[in-house]
């Protein structure tokens, strides 16, 4: 007879099958059992019809997988440690020495960041393009660009651009595109199929997301995707995933996974108190614009209003002002320290609504013709409810007399 410790380490109990539940089970491991030697020279991760090792997938994160595959219309699916990660495993995967890649002038800081360090360091070349000009965009592709990134609406300028005519525009030149979805969440607008009519479907090859904001909701979860419907390029992006050791925690998977059922109420909450809160502040002396992609006067709105409220709909839970050049840095500091309710912090899409000044000056090539003069403030709207969080902003604004 075993050993007691032994009997414990290879208990014969097996719980019955058939148990279910709401929330799908939560599966951890790094080692994954075979039956046989047979079966382990058989099995392949990279179809997901088995289990190999718990860095290439495990229940938990292929369900996540393929609800997100669901949620923005994709056939594939892998998940990153965070967004940024999932920029990251793009541009490793589809770039080499020689090439280029174009990013928008308004994209999300660190994704030129990361253009302006290793990728330039290891030999990758990236030009900065208007994401409101399609003719700046079609001017800078050349033999040498082999991806070109979109974001719809841009970050913390909130621009919403042509997307179905930068989609064109790199059909026709024969070179991927890949959409920061974030924003749109595949709520605002399904990114693969932004034309319902056309055929064959007009969509981007490659969409990444941070997952850490609305399908989390919490904030307290970092987490990426990269989803796509090429299978080709899916497992071009799958096999540099696997070679860089990216994975998931379990309990962060889990995390989302209890998060998407709610993500449709709770991003018409933010969407629904956000535009309340913008039409608010256009009537406030203090600020010289408002920036949100409903306003009929925000750059590009007939685009979102063409893709999204006549679609889908959504305008997410984002809107940015400009302060009159009349109010130093340091008063629109203050106004930000005398908020209660909206925290300083980086992020959004969770309960808590957020505020951060930004710089725009040093955060664009040149600064953007359609904008103010002025300190941009970007708000990060929760769940909070708009009469609240609007007295809020009332208080701090009597803070710069």
């Amino acid at each position: 007879m075993a050993d007691l410790i032994t009997t414990l380490i290879h208990h014969p109990y097996q719980p019955p099958a058939g148990f279910a539940a709401p929330q799908p089970g939560v599966f951890k491991a790094s080692t994954v059992f075979f039956p046989s030697v047979d079966a382990m020279r058989q099995f392949d991760w990279k179809d997901k019809t088995a289990y190999t090792y718990g860095l290439h997938g495990t229940p938990t994160t292929y369900t996540l997988e393929e609800r997100l595959c669901t949620l923005e219309g994709g056939g594939q699916c892998l998940l990153v440690p965070s967004g940024l990660a999932a920029i990251a495993t793009v541009a490793l995967a589809l770039l080499k020495s020689g090439d280029e890649v174009l990013i928008p002038d308004n994209a999300y800081g660190p994704s030129k960041a990361l253009a302006e360090g290793e990728l330039k360091a290891w030999g990758i070349t990236h030009q900065y393009f208007d994401p409101l000009d399609l003719a700046d965009l079609a001017a800078k592709i050349t033999s040498k660009t082999r991806l070109v990134w979109l974001e719809a609406a841009g970050s913390v300028s909130l621009e919403f651009p042509d997307l179905c005519g930068q989609v064109r525009t790199c059909k026709a030149a024969g070179v991927w595109c890949a959409l920061d979805n974030t924003w749109g969440a595949g709520l605002a607008f399904k990114p693969f199929d932004l034309v319902p009519a056309a055929l064959p479907a007009l969509g981007v090859d490659i969409t990444i997301h941070a997952l850490t904001k609305y399908p989390s909701g919490g904030g307290d979860v970092l987490m990426g995707s990269v989803v796509t419907v090429d299978e080709k390029l899916h497992m071009r992006l799958k096999l540099c995933h696997m070679r860089l050791g990216l994975a998931v925690g379990a309990n962060d998977a889990e995390g989302v996974l209890r998060a998407l059922p709610s993500l449709p109420m709770r991003y018409r909450a933010h969407d629904d108190t956000t535009r309340k809160l913008a039409h608010w502040a256009r009537q406030r002396s203090e600020f010289a614009q408002v920036l949100h992609p409903a306003l009929p006067e925000s750059a590009g709105h007939g685009h979102w209003l063409a893709l999204c409220e006549n679609g889908i709909g959504g305008a997410a839970g984002l809107f940015s002002v400009i302060f009159k050049p009349g109010y130093a840095q340091a008063q629109v500091d203050t106004f930000c320290d005398a908020l209660k309710l909206f925290k300083i912090g980086y992020s959004w899409g969770g309960p808590v609504s957020l505020v951060m000044p930004y710089e725009l000056a040093k955060m664009r090539s040149s600064w953007p013709q359609h904008l103010q003069r002025g300190t941009l403030v970007r708000f990060s709207v929760g769940l909070e409810t708009a009469a609240d969080l609007q007295a809020d902003l009332a208080q701090a604004l009597q803070r710069l007399v």
